[in-house]
């Protein structure tokens, strides 16, 4: 027999309280599902793909969408329709890398900043306030013209860009946790600084946080985009949806798909990561799960 709602793990709970809040507002439903639709166009890209996107076809150059090439081809015959389902995996996978660098720096910085105060503190944020102080993309493209252009080296530069707002958040987070009650009583038990910080205020500040990161990845996704776009980022003959645009811009007037797709693209998944995040802000609301 199906396990009773109350039966489940109070972990499985939470979660599937949020994915129902989630798909009860249609603009939040619409990010996760586009989402949803990204992973598995990524993960079964080999299937949905209908040409190899790296395969050139110069008696069919600058093709409109339509017989056989859903999205038409480039100039040099190339598929777009398959370059953008290969080109998925490759905005999939600077979404992942960038998250697993950006959360877990913010966290510790931040946290550590606001529980420890002083003047730890002020250096931290000092630090924190000068990356902030030049826009996310200026910065990656001064660290990705030190590391030279690259897939990798743009993926680098945007997570050395991307955390001082996680951090930031954090800080604010943690200042208000360690006043708390339970911090007290696990300092009177002889828990370490290190231990309350990891144990105790991270927990606490895991939500604003994951919110604030889904929101951050809307700009990873242009960052990124911005970079290839400026031929920083990934290199041809790669699919990546900014790279596109920068070599379809030379037939744009004639050639309209060229840029249109790509660009569809990526307005589509940065505007399902800003839904999705409003819509994780409204679910992890205090006063909306009291509701509930």
């Amino acid at each position: 027999m199906p396990r009773q709602a109350s039966q489940l793990p109070s972990s499985l709970l939470v979660l599937r309280n949020i994915l129902t809040f989630l798909m009860r507002s249609p603009t939040s439903a619409f990010g996760l599902i586009v989402l949803g639709l990204l992973i598995v166009i990524a993960a079964f890209a080999p299937l949905i793909a209908t040409h190899d996107p790296y395969a050139q076809d110069l008696a069919n150059t600058l093709k409109a969408p339509g017989n056989g090439h859903y999205f038409g081809t480039d100039e040099l015959g190339r598929d777009i329709f398959s370059r953008l389902v290969w080109g998925s995996r490759i905005s999939l996978t600077i979404i992942f890398l960038v998250s697993i660098v950006v959360g877990p720096i913010g966290m510790i910085v931040g946290t550590t900043a606001g529980y420890m105060g002083g003047r730890l503190d002020t250096i931290m944020m000092r630090i924190t306030d000068i990356f902030l102080s030049f826009p996310s993309l200026i910065l990656s493209l001064a660290f990705v013209a030190a590391l030279g252009p690259s897939l990798n080296n743009a993926i680098i530069a945007i997570a050395l860009t991307a955390w001082p707002p996680i951090a930031r958040l954090a800080r604010a987070e943690a200042m208000t946790f360690r006043k708390a009650d339970y911090i007290a009583a696990a300092r009177l038990q002889g828990a370490s600084d290190m231990r309350i910080i990891f144990k105790s205020i991270m927990p606490m500040c895991l939500p604003s946080v994951l919110i604030r990161l889904t929101l951050n990845m809307a700009t990873v996704i242009l960052t990124a985009a911005g970079l290839g776009f400026l031929g920083l980022g990934a290199q041809p003959p790669m699919p990546e949806w900014g790279a596109m645009i920068a070599t379809g811009r030379r037939y744009m007037i004639d050639s309209w798909w060229l840029v249109t797709f790509p660009g569809l693209a990526i307005l589509t998944v940065s505007l399902a990561f800003n839904l999705l995040g409003d819509g994780l802000r409204d679910a992890l609301d205090p006063k909306q799960m009291n509701r509930r």
